[in-house]
């Protein structure tokens, strides 16, 4: 089942909510500053040209992050990540800001094709500081809780196939596009992404130990380290890793 064909989604997970939300930042204040030469154009042009190109540049870095972390693991290796990252985005986005803003500023005007090479350097130095913010914010781990007494049981547990109806859930792994949960009565896929699980899990005490686990607290048994990282042995023998990227928050919420 792992074998399923890639496919792209543009699904409000958090980490494309808080893209969105840092380049809508970033393009205030580009605007605000008037980057690049911009000073004499009125703010409200300089708002109106800044904000929808970081807003559109946050979807397509999203889409390209999604593509390079099947072969890049930005835990593991987040600047080499940044700078891949930004070299994917860099050289189609030249286009799209070189375009915008002849049809923006320049009424519509075709520029000279050797222009091109003026807007490439800004562009990679943007795209290269957005990168590097987005990789680096996106460091603290997904934590569910309990819930109260009385509260509503997790919506993931209605997600389990009916072989593992009523069982606990020890940890959910992302395989492709599947998830692999793993129980106290064995484990199965389930087709679903784990950006949409971890809200579904809140409900059950665990915690995101690395980008592709979800581990619930009281299925820990022992720590392991080695190489840098952490591995945690659940019940049942499972080894859940635990990423550099999430590796301090863990310790400081008494995970090991």
């Amino acid at each position: 089942m792992t074998d399923a064909p890639f496919r792209l989604s543009l699904t409000l997970d958090r980490n494309l909510v808080k893209g969105l939300a840092v380049s809508s930042i970033a393009g205030v204040v580009l605007a605000f500053t008037g980057a690049f030469g911009m000073t004499g154009a009125p703010f409200l042009h300089r708002l109106i040209y800044w904000v929808p190109l970081m807003i559109g540049g946050a979807v397509w870095g999203h889409v390209c992050s999604q593509i390079i972390e099947r072969w890049i693991d930005f835990d593991r290796k987040p600047w080499l990540g940044a700078l891949v990252l930004t070299a994917a985005m860099s050289v189609p986005l030249t286009f799209v800001v070189w375009g915008y803003t002849v049809f923006l500023f320049e009424h519509g005007r075709h520029p000279a094709v050797g222009r091109l090479v003026y807007f490439f350097i800004p562009v990679t130095v943007v795209t290269g500081v957005m990168s590097v913010l987005n990789i680096f914010l996106q460091r603290a781990p997904v934590q569910t809780h309990a819930a109260p007494v009385g509260g509503a049981p997790a919506r993931f547990l209605d997600r389990l196939p009916p072989k593992l109806r009523g069982a606990a859930i020890r940890a959910v792994e992302s395989e492709d596009h599947y998830l692999r949960i793993h129980t106290d009565r064995g484990s199965d896929l389930i087709l679903m992404r784990l950006s949409d699980a971890l809200t579904e899990l809140k409900g059950l005490e665990g915690a995101q130990t690395h980008r592709s686990w979800w581990v619930a607290r009281n299925a820990v048994r022992a720590v392991s380290r080695g190489e840098g990282r952490a591995t945690l042995t659940l019940d049942g023998g499972v080894e859940a890793p635990v990423s550099r990227r999430y590796a301090k928050a863990l310790r400081e919420a008494g995970w090991y």
